[in-house]
């Protein structure tokens, strides 16, 4: 009887040693699982933050491009209406008799 309860007994260490390691080895993955789940939250705030300055600089490039499609437009108004002149001065010295 005691070779049968030695045996269960050591049965049972066993089986709690087992339950041990697998404890461990659950513990371990769940530390490595949480150091990963950091690492991609820093990723994601670290995106977050670029997308801002992303943002923030397509604003001023889209600003810069309006102030300077403005200009251009300024630039041929002022060229249209200078020819204009010119035209309108030819026209007028062809028109008008010299004497």
């Amino acid at each position: 009887m005691e070779d049968g309860g030695k045996s269960r007994l050591q049965q049972a260490q066993e089986e709690v040693e087992e339950v041990k390691g697998i404890m461990l080895d659950n513990m371990n993955k769940a530390d490595e699982r949480s150091g990963k789940l950091n690492d991609l939250e820093q990723q994601a705030e670290d995106l977050l933050e670029k997308g801002k300055v992303f943002e923030k600089k397509s604003h001023q490039v889209k600003q810069q491009k309006k102030m300077g499609n403005k200009k251009m437009k300024i630039v041929f108004i002022v060229v249209g209406v200078v020819a204009g002149l010119i035209v309108l001065g030819l026209v007028i010295y062809a028109i008008v008799p010299s004497n």
